[in-house]
């Protein structure tokens, strides 16, 4: 696995495309749990 394997984190910032290993956002379901609580708390 390195830059010219289209699979992994390195060769798709290489490449430029995204996928499951490098997704254009970063997981935000952290946040949205912890605000969730806090309006039910309330």
């Amino acid at each position: 696995m390195g830059k010219g394997d289209r699979k992994s984190k390195r060769g798709k910032i290489i490449k430029g495309s995204y996928g499951v290993k490098r997704p254009r956002k970063k997981y935000y379901y952290e946040d949205v749990s912890t605000e969730k609580e806090d309006t039910k708390a309330k």
